[in-house]
């Protein structure tokens, strides 16, 4: 509907000569302004040199012949135009929801597009933390989303297999004689030490090092099967996370197979120009962008992160086809990336352009924040653990209560805006009372209980006067869907499902469904209702519990 609004207004702008004008058309804050608003009028105004609420009378005459669909459009302050649909189509869109089933809400704006998004990216020989969680659940969110309007998705995962944290665990496993690790606690422990030693010991620094360019060569056998064994280990771990957390990827890559390519193409980058050597280092001079110096291969010859970033973003182009690559990590690396994106734009422009970086915040705990380089890092696995531990309170069977801890921890990570940080209260995000993951779980539970003891017999014939408050609220669910995918914010989805799961419980509260003169409406409300959430929450990778 949103849609047919601006191309309304489109049409009777261009007529008058004003068809460029960039307007909006939204949800008003209020439903008392009507279902949709826009600022068209008003901004036109001063292109055309017109009175602007002269020119919204204008176009309230276009919009209501044009659109049978609405039945009431008016002007309102200085210009601005109200756009209530009539009962009627409420009622269809309403019905359309409770027909269409998991359909509903999907578009194809994007289809034939292939979008690549690279997330989570963890490190073996270290545990993977809270930080890498944020990174997975909005990657995930974003790589549903936009899959929701047509485009085919390819999720990838970028993982560091060699640099210095790996010769730091490969050095205190070597110190606690450990020649072969069955755990990630236990290399996440040898991790931890050799990162102590490496701050308090210059000949552990010393012996790290050597380590460090030992597994680059790959010429020592034993080393390499243990550096092998820690990998395996680490990556196995990883995978049982990810099934618990609902996601899988397409493509692994691994900074061991981007090192040796990242190397070659920063030292082509020196002929070119791009790049310059300084006191035996190659460096990038970010200056020339507004940006700073960074080092992209050492005086030792080994790569840095942005040597392998580099090496990285041609292997993309070289295994996988995309139209657009979405790269998402903290956002303390949006200087790391401002600096990758300026030296592609010099050797690969067009890899370059369609790159982008999705930065997210911190998640810390009311408790205090995380310290890896301490030894006690926040892992992902013990955080869902914890989470899980809490909801079993509540819920005593172990799928529901995981299931519940994963929505109360993705709400809370996809309800700021992506750059946002996180500050996360366990009990809170838990609550029932609104505001969190569970409330929007027990919200569809409720209207399933309800679609359950229904016998199958849509009784009652009657039909409300009025469309519901949740009626007018299902019939932007596409259009909030689609502009969360186009902005690449999830938290956009996620208000809108809280406000929903609001509105259907002051629905539930006030209105008998079952037996009622209105049951048959009542009940394709119902669903209409449950399939939106259902398919929200399934947008943003957010489990369903089928009772709690």
């Amino acid at each position: 509907m949103k849609e047919r609004i601006c191309k309304t207004i489109v049409e009777a702008l261009s007529a008058m000569g004003a068809g460029e004008t960039t307007f909006s058309v939204e949800r008003p804050g209020d439903s008392v302004y009507g279902d949709y608003m826009t600022n068209a009028a008003f901004v036109a105004a001063k292109r055309l040199n017109k009175d602007p609420r002269k020119l919204a009378d204008e176009l309230v005459r276009n919009i209501k012949g044009a659109l049978g669909e609405v039945g009431r459009a008016e002007v309102a302050g200085s210009g601005f135009i109200n756009i209530t649909l009539t009962r009627e189509t409420v009622m269809l869109v309403t019905a359309e929801a409770a027909a269409q089933g998991e359909a509903w809400g999907k578009a194809s704006g994007s289809a034939g597009q292939r979008v690549l998004i690279e997330y989570t990216d963890p490190n073996p020989f270290k545990e993977m933390h809270i930080g890498h969680l944020m990174s997975n659940i909005i990657g995930e969110a974003l790589a549903r989303l936009i899959g929701s309007e047509g485009a085919t998705v390819i999720r990838a995962n970028y993982q560091g297999d060699v640099g210095p944290h790996v010769a730091k665990a490969l050095w205190g496993l070597r110190k606690s004689s450990t020649t072969e690790p069955t755990t990630v606690k236990e290399i996440g422990e040898a991790y931890a030490e050799g990162s102590r030693a490496y701050e308090e010991s210059l000949q552990a620094k010393e012996e790290i090092d050597s380590l460090n360019q030992a597994v680059y060569s790959g010429g020592d056998p034993r080393l390499m099967a243990s550096w092998r064994k820690g990998r395996d280990i680490s990556l196995a771990a990883f995978e049982e996370l990810y099934k618990i957390l609902g996601t899988h990827f397409d493509y692994y890559f691994f900074e061991s197979e981007t090192s040796e390519s990242g190397l070659r193409i920063v030292r082509d980058g020196v002929q070119r120009n791009v790049f310059e050597e300084s006191e035996g280092a190659v460096i990038y001079r970010g200056e020339k962008k507004g940006l700073h110096t960074l080092v992209f291969i050492t005086s030792k010859g080994t790569p840095t992160y942005e040597a392998k970033d580099i090496g990285l973003a041609f292997l993309k182009e070289e295994r996988v086809q995309s139209d657009r690559s979405l790269v998402v990590t903290a956002a303390e690396q949006i200087g790391h990336f401002q600096i990758i994106l300026a030296a592609l734009t010099e050797l690969a422009p067009t890899i370059a352009e369609k790159t982008i970086h999705v930065p997210h915040g911190f998640l810390r705990l009311v408790s205090g924040k995380m310290s890896s380089r301490a030894g006690n890092v926040i892992t992902a696995a013990g955080f869902i653990r914890e989470v899980t531990e809490k909801a079993l309170a509540r819920n005593p069977d172990p799928l529901i209560a995981e299931q519940v801890a994963l929505g109360a921890i993705k709400y809370m990570v996809l309800r700021q805006s992506p750059g946002s940080d996180i500050i996360f209260d366990a009990e809170r995000s838990l609550s029932l009372e609104g505001d969190s993951g569970p409330y929007l779980q027990y919200a569809l539970v409720r209207a399933r209980k309800i679609l359950a003891y229904a016998t199958g017999e849509e009784n009652g014939s009657e039909e409300p006067s009025t469309p519901y408050a949740i009626e007018r609220l299902i019939i932007h669910f596409p259009e909030v869907v689609a502009r969360a995918a186009r902005e690449l914010a999830p938290n956009q989805l996620m208000n809108y499902l809280t406000e929903l799961a609001a509105t259907w419980n002051a629905f539930y509260a006030t209105e008998q469904v079952l037996g009622s003169p209105e049951e048959a409406y009542k009940q394709r409300v119902t669903r209409a209702f449950a399939h939106t959430m259902m398919n929200g929450l399934t947008f943003l990778g957010i489990p369903a519990p089928e009772r709690m």
